[in-house]
């Protein structure tokens, strides 16, 4: 079984079993971004709860309104259907892939102590620093598995290994003290080391492309996903900008819905500033 934490993961990843049979097995998806949002009481079914609430207040009025409630992201589901798997075939082995990015990092840190009864039998793929060929024959460093060649999985399994003994004493200790600090985003530093800040911390990459003129939000938006230096999820986005309207530091026109529905610029004082 490969687990991948990003919905472009699975196409790629797909496409590399063409290439090499030995590689071929059920892909699953871990599809809530732990980088963002609550983690007190993670696995707890109020903790469970009280993060599907904070996601409804992310998502409300925007483009992906109610969609926690179409129950397609259900990672506990996910997770449990992994370890009958697991239970039922002792043959059975699980790939996790993790590119050098907050998204895979934090999904790893969440889902590894959950299966610590099968040590041995859970591999991890670390693709931090590692060079790849991309279609132009140039070597490059991804950031997201999405970014490599399908045949380029043919040397990335290569690095396929057991997570050791240690690693499922530590990491989880590790996701503890993450988890119980009580922040709303986490950044990579490097490795598997987080870093964890405040809601508003992707505030000020979306004022770095607001302007004295008018904008579409969506505009703004993919600016940040493209050209900033740390960015997160496009909803997330869309839910710090409302904020900063309601916080009156930036100006709106239009139906502050959907990303395409409004526009915004700065306010005079943030453009003398």
């Amino acid at each position: 079984m490969h687990i991948v934490f990003q919905q472009e993961d699975v196409k790629v990843l797909t496409k590399s079993f063409d290439l090499d049979e030995s590689l071929r097995g059920e892909i699953i998806e871990i599809k809530d971004d732990y980088a963002v949002g609550p983690l007190i009481d993670v696995y707890s079914a109020d903790g469970i709860e009280a993060r599907k609430q904070w996601w409804r207040n992310v998502l409300s009025g925007g483009d992906y309104d109610g969609h926690v409630e179409t129950g397609e992201v259900n990672d506990q589901k996910a997770v449990e259907e992994i370890i009958t798997k697991l239970q039922e075939d002792e043959n059975e082995t699980v790939w996790i892939w993790v590119a050098p990015n907050k998204h895979d990092v934090s999904g790893y840190y969440w889902l590894m102590p959950q299966l610590k009864e099968f040590a041995g039998r859970i591999y991890i793929l670390m693709l931090n620093n590692l060079p790849f060929i991309n279609d132009k024959g140039s070597i490059f460093y991804p950031e997201n598995l999405s970014e490599i060649p399908a045949k380029e999985f043919l040397k990335a399994k290569k690095l396929a290994r057991p997570i050791t003994v240690s690693e499922f004493e530590i990491d989880p200790d590790e996701w503890t003290k993450i988890c119980n600090e009580n922040k709303m985003v986490r950044i990579l530093e490097g490795a598997k080391k987080l870093s964890q800040h405040d809601e508003d911390f992707f505030d000020k990459y979306l004022l770095e492309f607001i302007t004295p003129d008018w904008q579409k939000a969506s505009k703004v938006i993919n600016q940040v996903l493209s050209k900033a230096r740390q960015s997160t999820g496009d909803a997330y986005l869309l839910w710090r900008l409302k904020e900063l309207i309601a916080a009156n530091k930036i100006d709106a026109q239009g139906a502050v819905k959907n990303m395409k529905d409004f526009e915004v610029k700065g306010k005079a004082s943030v453009a003398d500033e």
